[in-house]
């Protein structure tokens, strides 16, 4: 579990106890992604528990995942589709995606999940407006979010929602001093949002903060 930056090491360990724990499948992902060297690229347990109880509720036939690397958070919402719902995942890396396949096959979700190899804004741009995009799921590359936002806004059915990753950026969004590319991206995007009158959102302090987006009215 990563912790949240603001969040007390007992309250922390309190929660972990009684969080739902990995299954077999998510423990045997995360034990083979901690030995990479990105490790801490993976998606937060909590997060990905969170999304799953939403998908559970939501029942969207058509998910968009904007980033994948190992494929942890896929798995997860994968099986908690409705029965003939899909996902796409757009990812650049043969070498990540490849462990996310052998996992997907593993669980039994494969047959649900397309990969797209390639730079997500191309997969995102070229998708038709039907079906529309019911969840979506941004954890990628920083500088990118407002331009995948800005894509997937409008293609997203009336009852549909985007969960982004990392808004809180372990505290360094709220730094003046940190003017790194990440932190001033996660700015940008963040101010974007709340600027942004089509939609509704609120941030989660959960993992390394969860925003959740959806149309505003409906």
């Amino acid at each position: 579990m990563s912790k949240p930056f603001s969040l007390p090491e007992a309250m922390h360990h309190y929660l972990e106890e009684r969080n739902t724990p990995p299954d077999a499948a998510q423990s045997a992902l995360r034990e083979e992604t901690s030995h990479l060297a990105n490790a801490g690229m993976r998606f937060n347990h909590e997060s990905a528990l969170m999304l799953q109880l939403i998908v559970q509720v939501q029942r969207p036939m058509f998910v968009v995942e904007v980033g994948t690397f190992t494929g942890y958070s896929s798995l997860t919402i994968t099986r908690a589709l409705p029965a003939g719902g899909r996902m796409l995942c757009c990812d650049v890396s043969e070498e990540w995606t490849a462990i996310a396949r052998r996992h997907w096959q593993a669980a039994g979700v494969d047959d649900r999940i397309e990969l797209r190899i390639g730079p997500a804004i191309e997969t995102l741009r070229a998708l038709p407006s039907e079906p529309a995009v019911d969840f979506a799921v941004i954890d990628a590359d920083k500088p990118g979010y407002v331009d995948y936002y800005e894509e997937l806004v409008p293609r997203l059915s009336p009852h549909g929602l985007i969960a982004v990753d990392n808004t809180m950026w372990s505290g360094s969004v709220i730094d003046a001093s940190d003017t790194s590319e990440g932190t001033a991206a996660l700015r940008q995007f963040n101010d974007h949002v709340a600027a942004d009158s089509r939609t509704t959102n609120v941030t989660i302090p959960i993992g390394d903060g969860v925003t959740l987006i959806g149309l505003s009215g409906q």
